[in-house]
């Protein structure tokens, strides 16, 4: 649907638009992280308080809206670790605790989003594809992160990208069993978990 032009109330068509965009973003986390729900478009914007009218105004479909969801989550999970590891300087061990870390407190300040691009996406099949796009793509981070940061190794690309996808996946299932409270762990057990992995791959 176009976004109709004009302003309201000081307001352009573009940000109200926008606006209503974040609206679904955020009613659709809730609603797919909430397992006595089911997610359907309906339900979505009823959460979000608008209707489909708006709702085909930013998405062409239920799961593109939450494709786009998970990509925003990917996206703030990438940025907020990379951010964390690169305060902490050049030392690869507190760089690896950094960003862990951080990854961790995102997780704890909202578990839905945790739930909803490592959980729940697994139940349907174009998500599950695109959540082992995103798990590769944090893959390949890792190993570039471990090629620039621990120096020259007898290790190949390769090696490298496998060490990488071992780290990754086993994050995602480590996460998967935190947040359905089958595996009970403090955060920082969590992390100290994650470090001593991480780092044991690649030296």
């Amino acid at each position: 649907m176009a976004v109709q032009s004009g302003v309201y109330r000081g307001v352009s068509a573009q940000e109200r638009a926008a606006a209503r965009r974040t609206r679904l973003l955020e009613a659709a986390l809730a609603v797919w992280a909430d397992q006595d729900t089911r997610t359907t478009m309906t339900a979505v914007c009823a959460a979000a308080g608008l209707s489909e009218r708006y709702f085909y105004e930013s998405f062409s479909g239920l799961d593109a809206l939450l494709e786009a969801l998970m990509n925003d989550i990917a996206v703030e999970i990438e940025e907020t670790s990379r951010a964390a590891a690169d305060r902490a300087g050049a030392d690869p061990a507190l760089r690896v605790r950094a960003s862990i870390r951080a990854f961790v407190q995102l997780l704890l300040a909202d578990p839905r989003k945790g739930r909803v691009a490592i959980v729940e996406s697994v139940a349907i099949p174009k998500l599950r594809r695109r959540r082992t796009e995103l798990l590769r793509h944090l893959a390949h981070q890792s190993a570039v992160e471990a090629r620039e940061r621990l120096g020259p190794s007898h290790r190949s690309e390769n090696e490298d990208e496998t060490a990488g996808l071992l780290f990754i996946g086993g994050m995602a299932e480590l996460v998967t069993a935190w947040l359905d409270g089958t595996l009970t762990a403090t955060p920082d057990e969590i992390v100290d978990a994650a470090s001593r992995a991480l780092l044991g791959l690649y030296r």
